[in-house]
């Protein structure tokens, strides 16, 4: 086999693994998803192999080798510095829960293997010589561009509820159709979603949304309905969602991850707030759900600040910098610079309050702020309340934030000396 889309020392490594079966008197291969991308041009990251070997001899073999999976046959061998999962050939059968088979039976033939798996394009394996053995025409199905269940849909997507989104994922990331009776069985089988865990429906309906082709694969979950049988809220109906992935035409241009759901969860008109609780039920990292949450955040303030500002209004302008300059204090620049991003591939119809404000503009307002963030503040807390004589107090953040929002809009300079006058004058007039 010569790999092309591999990295070479990894093929190399998968090679001294596969050959030192073989030599042993079993029979391995390279299996899945490696055979599928090679043969599709795109990067091999990772590589499976499957053999007749059952796992206590694979470990007999391998000297470095961890006993990842002994239930279902595998063994991770470590072979110069790679990792490669070794499972031993296997059917399955009594899937209780929709998701593990709770029978593994080993088998010699890798054929009968094959037929377990999931969808034909990951149903191919390949050993040394290069020849392909694929007996259920999945590198047919590649050239046709095409995600078709192994076998009877309605059975693979019973056996493995999540089959239903990796199906949609892979149509999505691959930009492949799903033939019309995978399609059929997936509408059929779908209530069975509620039988997997949120973590991992939300696992892949990240990889589709951050995917090449995201508003692909949100078109297919609005067209099927899919999400809405999960266990996590999905409080839209198909064509709400079809409404707001026809929103995302440009959420293949956001690098940034949690830029993607900002702009999807904007499409779907949620607040800040519901993003939040919604996040929160679908298992993101505090991370993340801050990112998205502070993004929307920055979007209600600029809402306000356009519908507080009527048009024409004489100092609107200067009026409309000092709010924005203020969301940006209070949320951050990423996420007002998130929100700018947004900004730029809605289509007019989608912006807020019929908007008057170049984001350019918006951008030039934040690049002309002489600070943004209370740390780079000439005066410190401890320094307003002795100049002032004060024990600090809820009063002493107010003015801090007074300070800032000045300084940052212009008013003043971030000197010490005027600072602190600045406070004084300020708790004379009982701020």
């Amino acid at each position: 086999m010569k790999w092309k889309m591999a990295p070479s020392a990894m093929a190399l490594a998968a090679e001294d693994v596969i050959s030192e079966l073989t030599q042993n008197g079993h029979e391995a291969f390279w299996v899945g998803g490696c055979i599928r991308d090679e043969l599709l041009g795109r990067p091999v990251h990772d590589m499976d192999i499957t053999t007749s070997a059952v796992p206590e001899e694979v470990i007999a073999i391998f000297a470095r080798s961890i006993p990842t999976g002994l239930a279902h046959g595998t063994v991770t061998v470590l072979q110069d510095g790679h990792g490669f999962e070794v499972t031993t050939y296997r059917t399955e059968s009594g899937y209780v829960d929709h998701r593990r088979p709770d029978h593994v039976e080993f088998v010699s033939d890798v054929k009968e293997d094959l037929r377990r798996r999931d969808f034909t394009i990951n149903a191919i394996c390949c050993g040394l010589g290069g020849d392909l053995i694929d007996p259920f025409e999945g590198e047919k199905d590649l050239a046709l561009r095409m995600i078709r269940c192994v076998g009877d849909a309605e059975e693979r997507f019973d056996e493995d509820a999540l089959r239903m989104l990796r199906c949609v994922r892979f149509a999505s990331v691959l930009d492949f159709s799903i033939a019309k009776n995978t399609w059929r069985g997936l509408l059929r089988q779908r209530d069975k979603l509620a039988h997997i865990a949120v973590e991992r429906v939300r696992t892949e309906l990240d990889r589709i949304v951050e995917g090449p082709h995201p508003r692909r694969g949100l078109a297919m979950l609005a067209r099927c309905e899919l999400l809405a049988r999960g266990k996590a809220p999905f409080p839209w109906t198909g064509t709400d969602l079809a409404a707001a992935a026809a929103l995302t035409a440009g959420i293949g241009e956001l690098e940034s991850a949690h830029l993607r759901w900002a702009l999807l969860l904007h499409a779907l008109k949620q607040s800040a707030q519901k993003a939040d609780e919604l996040l929160r039920a679908w298992t993101f990292s505090g991370t993340t759900r801050t990112s998205v949450v502070q993004v929307l955040r920055v979007r209600e303030a600029w809402t306000a600040a356009l519908e507080a500002v009527p048009p024409g209004e004489p100092g609107g302008t200067d009026l409309m910098r000092r709010r924005w300059i203020a969301a940006v204090l209070t949320f951050g620049v990423e996420a007002a610079e998130g929100w700018l991003s947004l900004l730029a591939i809605l289509p007019a119809a989608a912006l807020p309050a019929a908007d008057r404000i170049p984001a350019v503009t918006a951008r030039e307002w934040i690049a002309q702020m002489p600070l943004k963030s209370l740390s780079e503040l000439a005066v410190t807390g401890n320094e307003v309340a002795e100049a002032l004589e004060k024990r600090p107090g809820p009063w002493l953040g107010n003015m801090l934030s007074a300070l800032l929002q000045a300084t940052a809009s212009g008013d003043l300079l971030n000197n010490k000396q005027e600072l602190l006058l600045e406070a004084k004058r300020m708790d004379g007039h009982e701020l």
